[in-house]
């Protein structure tokens, strides 16, 4: 069972252009960034989201956050805490629009052109009222 909040230490640093570079050590391959400060860390957000998000859809163990005073930083590099709200994130997910094909008769799509309805609205429209959703 995954949790529905998460908070993992970040590694930053600022680099020789003044922008932000972070990554999480107890998550491989969860790398981040930002021009500003602001930025930055609305994208250690973003970033820790969507790698968690990842790993609970591929079935991967998510693994016990370092404690922040165990993080080793090297000179020039600080440690930063991260929140991911994933049961707002998984929300967010399922609520994308994704493409469906349907079929109709020739006719019918040639009305509906003429009309100038919006196919997808009423589609979900209708879906919603004969599911009761």
């Amino acid at each position: 069972m995954y949790k529905d909040t998460y908070i993992f230490p970040a590694v930053v640093t600022q680099t020789k252009s003044d922008n932000y570079s972070a990554y999480f050590p107890d998550l491989p391959g969860c790398i981040t960034g930002g021009d500003t400060a602001e930025e930055l860390f609305y994208n250690l957000k973003e970033a820790l989201s969507l790698h968690l998000y990842g790993m609970e859809e591929d079935g991967d163990e998510i693994p016990q956050s370092s404690n922040l005073k165990d993080v080793i930083c090297e000179h020039g590099y600080f440690c930063v805490l991260a929140e991911a709200d994933m049961k707002l994130f998984r929300r967010l997910q399922g609520n994308k629009n994704v493409n469906r094909v349907i079929t109709l008769p020739a006719w019918l799509n040639e009305e509906i052109k003429r009309s100038g309805v919006n196919l997808s609205q009423l589609t979900q429209k209708a879906l919603k009222e004969y599911l009761g959703v």
